[in-house]
């Protein structure tokens, strides 16, 4: 490979950095000249829907209703790679059934250890 293959992955780079950086840099610059300084109690106070806090802020909540949503998302994403595949199906060569076979394995495996862990609610 040639220098100038690199000095493009070089410049690639340095500008994809820029894009991120720069409008965060404007962004600083803009509030620290443009946004009010007035710290005080009242303005570094919690606040929240319109309410003093009141009490503590730590409620418990039961890790299962996270571990649903997680499942509905990766069962969501499973459905979305299946539908074209299934518009697909009749033209497809046997190398992408078989690799789509390995995913929607891969997923009923999952979805076999997420109903042997207990995660589906069958305590």
């Amino acid at each position: 490979m040639s220098d100038s293959t690199y000095w493009f992955l070089v410049v690639y780079t340095l500008v994809a950095i820029g894009f991120a950086i720069v409008p965060l840099g404007i962004a600083r610059l803009w509030a620290f000249y443009y946004s009010p300084r007035k710290p005080g109690a009242e303005k570094n106070a919690s606040f929240e829907c319109g309410l003093e806090a009141k009490g503590d802020a730590w409620v418990q909540f039961k890790a299962e209703y996270y571990l649903y949503g997680i499942l509905f998302l990766v069962f969501e994403v499973e459905t979305i790679f299946l539908l074209p595949f299934a518009v697909a199906y009749a033209g497809l060569p046997f190398g992408a059934v078989m690799a789509m076979a390995v995913f929607v394995f891969l997923f009923v495996e999952g979805l076999a250890w997420a109903w042997a862990k207990g995660i589906l609610g069958n305590r």
